[in-house]
């Protein structure tokens, strides 16, 4: 089954875990979305990331999804940037998502990062997501 938006899928997938309160949820394996994956789990929005599978097309990450008091963590998470259109952000315009209580992650130069690490770095990129 091919994706017109991978990111997509996998967002929607964590979305509807949480709701269900599911410890963890199985996402296709990619590169991208393991950058993601980790760039979630860096700012501690998830659990872990757990790759199954042995061939390629097996290849598929166990996400553990975190909850404080029998409430998700990521209260929402939104694709910015899609497959039509892309929004990019300058290291200038960089600036604290919900006052610093949410994050975007970007996908720039040094590879898929938050803002807050792409900020310290100075540098901008095309923004993926938005996560609180």
């Amino acid at each position: 089954m091919s994706f017109t938006d991978p990111i997509g899928d996998m967002i929607t997938r964590i979305r509807n875990a949480q709701m269900r309160l599911k410890k963890d949820v199985i996402v296709p394996a990619s590169r991208l979305r393991k950058t993601v994956l980790e760039a979630l789990l860096q700012e501690g929005y998830i659990k872990g990331i757990e790759e199954v599978g042995e061939t390629p097309r097996e290849r598929s990450f166990v996400v553990q999804l975190k909850y404080v008091k029998s409430r998700p963590v990521i209260r929402e998470i939104r694709r910015i940037s899609k497959p039509s259109v892309h929004f990019y952000r300058k290291a200038r315009e960089n600036k604290p998502v919900a006052n610093g209580l949410g994050s975007l992650i970007l996908s720039t130069s040094a590879g898929v990062l938050s803002d807050s690490k792409a900020r310290a770095l100075g540098i901008g990129g095309k923004v993926l997501l938005y996560v609180s």
